[in-house]
């Protein structure tokens, strides 16, 4: 149909011309990973798949070759904002760059069309809408075109998150475009995804690249909603000045949190299907020109958003899958700076989506409600956020504790006796004779009286008022959780519970189960606190521990935001009970992450010292070489950037620190994020092979990845440095 060029077999993502293109117009000096094998395949006209998350740099894969070729790329995007700011931005670089759309004036149509032609552009934008107008295929006719890119590439597959029908009509770009490469782009696709891609693009000889999914500047938060607007608050104080979106599921609930954000003083504006197109346009550039800094949206907003500095995405309700969590989720923290996202969800949400979807009637159905049925799983998971995500997808992650979302960082402590808290719920529902729904039966536990339980007699059974203790809310989240591990199982238009026969294991203690502790508990007598080997606290360690509570809540208060979010009790119970000396001693305690000991890490070796003096308690002897904890090297100081190069060229600790002027400790610190960023899989010339083969074979004997117990396994004989060094080096050989 059309002219074409063939691509430049010889020109490669490192060439040095490719890379001044990069410097020259873009500004940056190296490729982010996996985008120069992604250059290379359509260097070479070779049809791909490329699944970039989001900040990965997608666009760049597409952008830079498209410069470097002959002729014009043609990329297919699902929104004519996003083609706005991509083709703005592009200018802006000096990239000749244009679109075609309905958008456009018939005087500015008329430009692009003239400048096409003329084989001025590099790049040009078109919807998957306009692609196969009578107009579009007539001005394509004679252009010489380079590649094709398809943006936002799982909206072609039915089984995708995202999916129009308009994408799935691109097939036929194989058709009129035979011998020019195509290739397909997007951030979140499963494996049943990735395929339907290739077969619906007739992609040939399909070279798929697929980076990471995890987004390890991303805190991944999931908490029970309880009261909404409180919790909100809280997030925003958190992030006080900066650009956040909360997402919805229904346009009602987005009018109402808008205004309610609007009355207690936040500048909010709503943003769903239902508004007028031009009142869309209008909150959706206000936010883009951070003339605005919060949306609060249904799914329909997001897309076409080029803002990267979103700082927190806050769901106030379930998404409708992981792959649409993950997209929505990604919109923060874009510039591959630290953001958080926060999913509020609660046991309605399930209904509330499941009237939207309606009864299932086909595969695809049945599909999208297992889809929201894994959400939820993810909502109530005791499983790293992170880890739960890439698994997701198929990745394997690599880490025990990604130190970046609440599991990891100890805020959701487990139930002791989970057993026998199931087999207490388990029994109630088969004493109902599986009969009712969970709330029944959690009104059954708690010792509720209405009418409803009198009349079924429900009053006389063994297990009533067996939890009365508890708060309603957390035997229907237990009840929840029972659900999503299998135990039991909802049936019918009234979710009736039923036992599985897993469920019945656990009631005959066959089985085993994790449940969360509960959020708040009514017992008639103080609880013991206990650390991590089950000791209890001693009088001048509970005096300490009362002290490191005193020190949270004024933390926290002056913060914003609820005291577990500054430490769990668990983490200052066993910081009473071990009462660390040193940064490096403070990271063996379990939730304190780096971020953690970045934030307070000082003021708690100081309040620890102070207090063990005054009650006679004594500290864990402190390391001398301890690394504090230091920045990111994408954010690195002079010295540090000095200390990477030194590393790079073999230098030993002694060396750089001479060479940066640094003290020991803080090289070493340089050091182990040399280690994680380069991937460091080898010890030399840091540490003698014998102590790292010894530091490994005894922390594969204690089964332990935390210093303590690998220290003192080891008599003492190697320092905490070094200990620290080597596991960071392990951790790499294992991730390959």
């Amino acid at each position: 149909m059309s002219g074409t060029t063939a691509p430049n077999q010889r020109l490669t993502a490192e060439a040095p011309e490719l890379i001044a293109l990069l410097m020259k117009h873009w500004g940056y000096p190296a490729f982010l990973p996996n985008q120069a094998e992604a250059v290379d395949n359509v260097l070479a006209g070779q049809d791909s798949l490329v699944i970039l998350p989001t900040g990965g740099g997608k666009s760049m894969c597409y952008q830079l070759p498209a410069l470097a070729l002959p002729g014009t790329a043609i990329v297919v995007s699902p929104l004519l904002s996003l083609m706005k700011d991509q083709v703005d931005a592009l200018t802006a670089s000096g990239v000749p760059a244009g679109a075609l759309n309905s958008s456009l004036s018939a005087e500015e149509r008329r430009d692009v069309t003239q400048r096409l032609r003329q084989g001025e552009l590099k790049l040009l934008y078109v919807s998957p809408e306009g692609l196969a107008t009578p107009y579009m295929v007539e001005t394509l006719r004679d252009v010489a075109v380079s590649f094709i890119a398809v943006d936002e590439a799982h909206c072609v597959s039915q089984w995708g998150h995202d999916y129009r029908a308009d994408y799935r009509n691109l097939g036929a770009l194989r058709q009129w475009f035979p011998d020019v490469a195509m290739h397909g782009f997007t951030a979140t696709a499963t494996e049943a995804v990735r395929q339907d891609v290739i077969a619906s693009l007739g992609l040939r000889q399909t070279a798929v690249v697929v980076g990471s999914f995890d987004r390890p500047n991303l805190t991944y938060r999931a908490t029970y909603r309880r009261d909404l607007m409180a919790q909100l608050e809280q997030v925003l104080e958190r992030h006080k000045g900066e650009a956040g979106i909360v997402y919805c599921i229904s346009r009602a609930e987005v009018e109402q949190v808008a205004a309610a954000l609007s009355k207690r003083g936040h500048k909010a504006l709503p943003y769903h299907a239902g508004l007028g197109a031009e009142v869309r346009r209008k909150h959706q550039e206000a936010f883009a020109n951070e003339q605005v800094d919060l949306i609060v949206a249904t799914v329909a907003f997001g897309m076409g958003i080029d803002r990267s500095n979103v700082r927190f995405v806050a769901h106030a309700g379930l998404p409708r899958s992981i792959e649409n969590y993950q997209q929505e989720a990604g919109r923060a923290g874009r510039d591959r700076l630290d953001a958080e996202c926060i999913l509020f969800f609660g046991g309605q949400d399930l209904m509330a989506w499941k009237r939207i979807l309606g009864a299932p009637a086909t595969e695809y159905d049945r599909a999208a409600l297992e889809k929201l049925n894994e959400v939820y799983r993810f909502a109530r998971s005791l499983t790293c956020r992170h880890r739960f995500l890439v698994s997701y997808f198929g990745e394997d992650y690599p880490h025990a504790n990604c130190g970046a979302c609440d599991v990891c960082f100890g805020e959701h402590a487990e139930l002791d006796e989970a057993v026998l808290m199931s087999q207490k719920i388990l029994s109630c529902v088969a004493r109902v004779r599986e009969s009712f729904g969970g709330r029944h039966v959690a009104e059954v536990l708690k010792g509720a009286k209405h009418a409803k339980i009198l009349q079924h007699g429900h009053d006389q059974l063994s297990t009533h008022g067996l939890l009365a203790e508890y708060h309603l809310n957390d035997i229907g989240d237990w009840i929840d959780q029972l659900v999503m591990q299998g135990f039991l199982v909802r049936e019918g238009e009234w979710q009736v519970l039923h036992l599985t026969e897993s469920g019945r294991r656990l009631m005959r203690g066959d089985d085993n189960v994790r449940l969360s502790a509960p959020r708040a508990v009514d017992k008639p007598k103080k609880a013991k606190r206990t650390g991590g080997g089950g000791v209890e606290l001693a009088g001048p360690e509970e005096e300490l521990f009362q002290a490191l509570r005193a020190w949270r809540r004024e933390l926290a208060s002056e913060r914003g935001v609820p005291p577990y979010v500054i430490l769990t009790d668990a983490t200052l119970v066993e910081l009473a009970r071990e009462r660390p000396a040193s940064h490096v001693a403070l990271m063996g305690i379990k939730g304190i992450g780096e971020s953690k000991a970045r934030a307070f890490g000082e003021q708690l070796l100081v309040l620890l010292a102070d207090h063990s003096a005054e009650l006679g308690l004594a500290q864990a002897e402190a390391v001398a070489a301890a690394p504090a904890p230091v920045e990111s090297a994408r954010a690195s100081t002079g010295q540090q950037a000095a200390a990477f190069t030194a590393f790079r060229k073999g230098l030993g600790l002694e060396d750089v620190a001479a060479l940066t002027g640094r003290a020991a400790s803080t090289v070493e610190g340089y050091l182990l994020e040399f280690i994680r960023e380069e991937g460091v899989d080898s010890p030399e010339p840091w540490l003698a092979r014998e102590v790292y083969d010894q530091v490994g074979a005894t922390a594969r004997e204690v089964k332990a990845e935390r210093l303590r117990p690998i220290h003192e396994a080891l008599g003492g004989a190697i320092d905490y440095g070094q200990i620290r060094i080597a596991l960071a080096i392990m951790a790499n050989q294992h991730s390959r």
